[in-house]
């Protein structure tokens, strides 16, 4: 049995990465690679990294695509047994350029998880993940890149009461689509200061702010990154502060995967809510140094 699950895109990531700075129309030597991405497959991993049991709730194709990606997460030790496999949907993929100064470009084709839209929930809403009958209890890691309805119906269904529900909006173009969760008792949120400010409609100075203004807009828990300065972890008690590490950057795709992951083992590990604040970072800083796997 799974101890959490990941809800939300499992895709091809093609990312183009180059030490030069890069502007419209250029053309610049670099790598590019493919390997699997998406947040729920990011998160996923890095559980698994952690000692979890990660199981894949997501809809991939029945394309050659599909059937080579399905066999590197089994590959990788993650759970495929309850993934949608459709006939007619191709596999999604994301495209990502990523310069001397970050990330320059993405394109998330998501197409196929947002028209499969509620089959890909079906081992949860008719007990199959539920040994005992009764609604999954474990953690839950939820993407943004699911479509607005599928978000909301999830805030507010009785078949995820009782699970502890950890939600990011996938990119700050999604970020609005988590604001059903503001309102939902069970779910913490993990953003940026950018996604702060549009589920606020406001704008920070600090990921302090972001996180008070969060829990003010209804929020149980909400988890402020803002890039190498100061993040938050905000409840109605107390917003407590960390620094994340400096460190050299060579990599960006995936840092805020990484950071939801490794605070979610920590504190299920039993970390107390500073150190797990303070370890996750470091988790993200060696991600983004390079340090770990990808």
């Amino acid at each position: 049995m799974t101890n959490v699950l990941c809800i939300g895109s499992v895709l091809w990531d093609v990312i183009g990465r180059t030490a030069n700075h890069v502007g419209m129309g250029s053309d610049v030597p670099g790598r590019i690679t493919q390997i699997p991405g998406g947040v729920a497959f990011n998160i996923a991993m890095t559980l698994h990294r952690f000692g979890l049991t990660p199981a894949l709730i997501t809809s991939i194709g029945r394309d050659k695509e599909g059937e080579a990606l399905i066999a590197e997460c089994n590959e990788m030790g993650l759970i495929t047994d309850y993934i949608y496999r459709s006939d007619d949907l191709a596999t999604d993929r994301y495209m990502a350029i990523e310069g001397a100064g970050g990330l320059v470009a993405a394109i998330a084709d998501a197409h196929s998880l947002e028209t499969a839209g509620e089959k890909i929930l079906r081992p949860v809403l008719d007990g199959t993940l539920s040994a005992t009958g009764k609604p999954f209890g474990g953690l839950i890691a939820l993407d943004g890149n699911l479509t607005e309805a599928l978000l909301a119906r999830i805030a507010s269904d009785p078949a995820f009461a009782a699970a502890d529900l950890r939600v990011a909006p996938a990119s700050p173009g999604k970020a609005q689509r988590l604001a059903p969760f503001l309102s939902t008792p069970s779910a913490t949120l993990y953003v940026n200061l950018e996604e702060a400010g549009i589920l606020c409609q406001d704008t920070f100075e600090t990921a302090h702010d972001a996180a008070r203004a969060l829990v003010k807009r209804g929020a149980l828990r909400a988890l402020v990154t803002n890039g190498g300065a100061m993040a938050a972890d905000a409840t109605s008690e107390a917003v407590l502060e960390a620094h994340p590490p400096e460190v050299l950057v060579t990599r960006v795709t995936g840092a805020g995967d990484t950071f939801m992951a490794a605070h979610m083992a920590y504190e299920y590990r039993g970390l107390d809510r500073q150190s797990a604040l303070g370890d996750a970072l470091t988790a993200a800083a060696r991600y983004v140094a390079g340090d770990t796997p990808q």
